[in-house]
């Protein structure tokens, strides 16, 4: 017996559309798109078209072409962050932060390039107010997670990017664990900058990712190269998408993410209501087992499909190898973010992140709660699979 329960980690399984999508790719489409004008180039450029037409409509952006393929959600917030920002900038962000964010800054902060100001939580979430208070004359980007990686918790990123609509700043929101859970609209939002990963609730692969870049925002480039567009000219091309996507694309994993999103798209309401079902009834079932401490939000509606605790004295590597043992597959340790868990008291001890997806089932989150509750009490494990 093998639980999934580390989808926030990468989701699995993918759906078979992915496979499919990923092996025709490599086979019946394999070309390099926007490099030639032969039949296959074509074909494989219309995937990589695709995918930015479906990923549009997940995020309810207006313009494909707002829509930027990037390796995964660390290089497009690297894009975003390092493409915006100009030394003498200030940047509001929150000590819930993934490191994708938090090292970007503090390596142009202790370059001394920019200043930086965290804002802590008031229990699970970010106060707007405490945004407000924290801008400053030359704040340009404030950048925060739409769902915590650790948590889960929900975050207030809806008044977060108006107050940065309000003031003329900058704002960019970490979809990692929020993007194809639940619905997003950048125009409400109005957010300047979006980043999302493709292998996790989009159900892509490995290797996928994307940034949407709000109309009239120009970022400097992470890399130059051949885009197979305005090939007269040394500079790199000035117009989105190409200005960012330099080099061959990952036509594969972008077939695969083209048809996760797809899915994820017509299937959002289903697997919203299962994830949200099942990480209550692992929520509602763990804190009733002795020695269980959770980190969580308690209601579904204020968390992403994720449950996070620690068990009696144990330390949370010693908890995710006794769940492996048991055949049930979760993440401990610190997930990125050290901040995060500083706010929680977990910095030295870490927590076990169990994270539900669009394939988990009833009966895996029972088997899960039952070995739990045979950790607490000290009882074979081994019995839980009978």
């Amino acid at each position: 017996m093998e639980i999934y329960l580390d989808n926030a980690a990468t989701s699995h399984p993918k759906p078979e559309c992915v496979t499919r999508a990923v092996e025709e790719a490599l086979t019946t489409f394999n070309a390099n798109p926007g490099r030639a004008g032969h039949d296959r180039a074509l074909a494989a450029g219309r995937i990589v078209l695709g995918a930015r037409e479906a990923l549009a409509n997940v995020l309810d952006a207006d313009d494909a072409f707002s829509v930027v393929h990037t390796f995964n959600c660390t290089d497009a917030l690297n894009l975003a962050i390092k493409g915006c920002l100009k030394t003498g900038d200030h940047v509001v962000s929150t000590m819930l932060e993934h490191n994708s964010i938090l090292r970007v800054l503090m390596e142009k902060k202790q370059r001394g390039e920019i200043d930086v100001t965290l804002v802590r939580p008031r229990g699970w979430f970010i106060d707007p107010k405490d945004i407000r208070s924290a801008l400053r004359r030359n704040t340009r980007l404030i950048a925060v997670t739409h769902a915590s990686n650790v948590t889960g918790a929900v975050q207030p990123v809806r008044e977060i990017c108006s107050l940065a609509h309000e003031k003329g700043i900058l704002s960019l929101v970490d979809g990692a664990q929020y993007l194809g859970t639940s619905p997003v609209s950048v125009q409400s939002l109005k957010c300047s900058l979006y980043a999302f990963p493709g292998h996790k609730s989009l159900l892509g692969p490995a290797g996928t990712g994307g940034l949407y870049i709000a109309p009239g925002i120009s970022l400097a480039t992470l890399r130059e190269g051949g885009t197979g567009s305005v090939s007269d000219s040394m500079l790199q091309p000035p117009d989105a998408p190409e200005r960012y996507e330099a080099g061959t694309v990952n036509l594969p994993g972008i077939a695969g993410l083209r048809a996760g999103a797809e899915y994820a798209a017509k299937n959002l309401s289903l697997i919203r209501a299962r994830e949200g079902i099942l990480s209550d009834m692992l929520y509602s079932g763990a804190k009733n087992i002795p020695g269980i401490t959770l980190y969580s939000p308690p209601e579904a509606v204020s968390r992403a499909g994720i449950v996070t605790l620690n068990l009696g004295d144990m330390s949370s590597s010693e908890l995710a190898d006794a769940l492996n043992r048991a055949g049930i597959l979760t993440r401990g340790g610190l997930h990125c973010a050290p901040g995060a868990h500083e706010v929680l008291g977990t910095l030295q001890r870490g927590s076990v992140r169990l994270s539900v997806g669009h394939a988990t089932r009833p009966d895996e989150i029972e088997y899960t709660l039952r070995t739990l509750y045979y950790l607490s009490h000290g009882l074979d494990i081994s019995r839980t699979r009978t």
